[in-house]
C-alpha cells in the first residue's frame, strides 16, 4: 500500500539521483517500498513505533520513508553532520527500534555504538551498504524480502523530525498518524500547496538540500504524491544545480537564501551558459532573504520565485508570490494555513504595523516528544501556536518578520541555538563564563560568535581560542562551532545571573569581525 493522490503511469520516472546514477520509475519505487515495508514488519515494528535514518541523500531514504508510511510507523531523519552525542540523544529520545546508517555515516554510528553502547543496545542496527562491526546489511532485504499476502490495515506512518529546543537539545515534533480509512485523502494543505506552487503530475522538482530537513523531505514526498518527478542532488553546488535544471528540464525547485547568494556569486558567463527556461516555479524559506539578494534572483530568473514562512511544527504557514513581494519587499506573505495574530508580551493583540510575537490560530496541533513544558510554551491561552518569532502585519495582512526567535542564530538556513554552544564551551576548565550571539555574514546570513571570560591566569590569545573551539568540536556539529571568538574580562549579567544578551548582540553585530578567527573544525 502506497499513499498517493495521483495515479501516474507506473513506467514514469519518479526519482532521479544523478550522483548515484539511479532513476526509479513509480513501479520500481513502489516495489522497493513494499519489500522494505515487509522487511520492517519482520523487525517486529508495531503501529506508532519508529525508525531512525542516518543517511545522506540516496534512494534508500525515500524508499524507507514510504515503507514506514505503509506500515504505520514514524521515521526520523538525522542530520549527517551531527556529533555522535547529538545522534545519541535523538536515537534515545525518539525511541526508535530500528537504526539504519550507510558507509557515509558509519564512522559516526560506530562512535556512538562504541562510546555509548546503552544508546543502541535496544535498537536493531543496520546499514544499507555492506555489513560491518555490529551493523547488519539490509541492502538485499530492501529489494528482495518476501512480501506478505497483504499489509496490515494500520494508520499511515509519517515523519517525526527534530528541531532544537530552548536548551539547545533537539526536540522531536510529533503529529498524529493518519487513520487507515483516510489513507488516500490529501494531507491538510496539500491541495492549497499544489495550487500555490503550481504543482501537478507534469512537474520535475529539484531538491539540492538534505532530505533529513523538513522542507526538502516534505516537498519531495508531496511531489511523489502529486505524480511528479523529483531530482535529488547529494548536496548543494551552484553549477551542479544549474546543470541539473538544464539536463532534467526542471520545472520546480526549492532553495534557501544562502544558496541564492552562492548562485549569484557565479560569473555572469557561467550563469548565462545554462538553459533555465523550463523552470515554472521556485520557492525559498528557512531564513530571511536579504531584499537585494531576492531582487537579483528575480531579475535573473524572472517572476517565478515564491516564498513561504513556516516551521517543522507546521503551526501555521504564510506564502507570498513574486508579484506580491515586489509590492512589499521583505514580506513573507499572508497566512495560507491558520490566522496570523501579533501579540504583545501581555498577550494583547496589536494593530497593523506594531511588532510583537507571531501566533497562528486554527492550524493543526503538534507536540514536542517527551517535553510537555515546551509543548505548552508553544501555545497561548486561546490555543494559538507560535514559532517564537516576532514581527508585524501590514494593513492587508502581510507578515514581516523582525527577528527569528530572540536568541536564534540562522546560518545557511540552519537553526542554531546559542545555549547549546555555551553549554559545551562552559565545560572547558579554562572558561569562567561564555555567551554566543549571531553576527552578520554575507554568505550564510549569520555565523556564531563566542564571547568568553577566562579563568585567572589563562592567556586570551589565538592558541586559547583554537583550543576552546577544538574542545567544542567533539560534541557539536561543524556548523554550530563559533567562527570568531572574543575574550572579555566579564560578561554583562543582572544580579539574578540573567545574561544581558541584547547588549552583546548590539555591539558585535556592529563589529562582526572582532575577535580571533577560528576554523569550523576548531583547528
Amino acid at each position: 500500500m502506497v499513499v498517493r493522490f495521483m495515479k501516474p503511469d507506473p513506467h514514469k520516472t519518479a526519482l532521479i539521483f544523478p550522483a548515484h546514477g539511479v532513476q526509479l520509475t513509480y513501479q520500481e519505487l513502489d516495489s522497493q517500498a513494499d519489500h522494505a515495508a515487509a522487511w520492517l514488519l519482520s523487525q517486529g515494528l508495531n503501529e506508532g513505533d519508529g525508525i531512525a535514518l542516518l543517511l545522506e541523500n540516496r534512494p534508500e531514504f525515500i524508499v524507507l520513508a514510504r515503507a514506514a508510511s505503509t506500515i504505520g510507523v514514524y521515521f526520523t531523519g538525522i542530520s549527517t553532520h551531527l556529533a555522535a552525542a547529538e545522534v545519541q540523544h535523538i536515537l534515545v529520545d525518539s525511541g526508535a527500534k530500528v537504526f539504519i546508517a550507510s558507509n557515509y555515516t558509519l564512522e559516526r554510528a560506530r562512535q556512538l555504538a562504541h562510546a555509548n553502547p546503552q544508546a543502541v543496545q535496544q535498537v536493531a542496527c543496520f546499514t544499507v551498504d555492506q555489513a560491518t562491526d555490529g551493523f547488519a546489511s539490509c541492502a538485499d532485504a530492501l529489494h528482495n524480502w518476501p512480501l506478505p499476502a497483504a499489509f496490515p490495515e494500520r494508520a499511515v506512518g509519517r515523519e517525526m523530525l527534530y528541531s532544537s529546543g530552548t536548551t539547545g537539545k533537539p526536540k522531536g515534533i510529533r503529529k498524529p498518524l493518519v487513520p487507515f480509512a483516510d489513507r488516500h485523502k490529501p494531507e491538510p494543505g496539500f491541495e492549497q500547496w499544489a495550487r500555490l506552487f503550481q504543482a501537478d503530475e507534469t512537474m520535475v522538482y529539484l531538491s539540492p538540500a538534505p532530505l533529513y530537513h523538513a522542507a526538502p523531505l516534505r516537498y519531495t514526498l508531496r511531489v511523489l504524491a502529486a505524480g511528479g518527478t523529483a531530482v535529488i542532488l547529494p548536496k548543494f553546488d551552484p553549477v551542479t544545480c544549474l546543470q541539473a535544471i538544464q539536463d532534467h528540464k526542471v520545472t520546480h525547485s526549492q532553495w534557501v537564501p544562502t544558496m541564492f547568494v552562492r548562485l549569484l556569486e557565479l560569473p555572469e558567463s557561467t550563469r548565462r551558459a545554462f538553459d533555465l527556461s523550463s523552470m515554472r516555479a521556485a520557492v525559498h524559506a528557512a531564513a530571511p532573504c536579504p531584499v537585494h539578494v531576492k531582487q537579483a534572483m528575480l531579475d535573473w530568473w524572472g517572476d517565478i520565485i515564491h516564498e513561504y514562512y513556516a516551521g517543522s511544527e507546521v503551526a501555521g504557514t504564510t506564502w507570498i508570490t513574486p508579484r506580491e513581494w515586489r509590492q512589499r519587499p521583505g514580506s513573507v506573505g499572508r497566512a495560507t494555513m491558520g490566522i496570523v495574530h501579533i501579540l504583545d508580551d501581555n498577550g494583547h493583540e496589536l494593530p497593523p504595523g506594531e511588532v510583537g510575537k507571531v501566533y497562528f490560530e486554527g492550524a493543526a496541533t503538534f507536540t514536542y516528544l517527551n517535553d510537555p513544558e515546551k509543548t505548552g510554551s508553544a501555545y497561548n491561552a486561546q490555543g494559538w501556536a507560535t514559532y517564537g518569532d516576532v514581527g508585524y502585519v501590514d494593513a492587508d495582512g502581510f507578515l514581516f518578520l523582525s527577528d527569528r526567535r530572540d536568541d536564534l542564530i540562522l546560518s545557511g538556513g540552519v537553526n542554531i541555538y546559542p545555549f547549546e554552544i555555551e553549554s559545551v564551551i562552559s565545560r572547558h576548565p579554562d572558561v569562567q563564563d561564555v555567551a554566543v550571539v549571531g553576527v552578520p555574514d554575507p554568505v550564510f546570513g549569520e555565523l556564531p560568535k563566542a564571547i568568553v571570560s577566562l579563568k585567572p591566569g589563562i592567556e586570551p590569545d589565538q592558541e586559547t581560542a583554537n583550543r576552546l573551539v577544538a574542545f567544542a568540536s567533539a560534541d557539536l556539529a561543524r556548523i554550530k562551532l563559533p567562527r570568531t571568538l572574543v575574550f572579555e574580562d566579564e560578561l554583562p549579567r543582572l544580579e539574578t545571573g540573567k545574561l544581558l544578551r541584547r547588549k552583546l548582540k548590539e555591539h558585535y553585530r556592529a563589529h562582526p569581525e572582532a575577535g580571533f578567527p577560528v576554523s569550523a573544525s576548531g583547528r
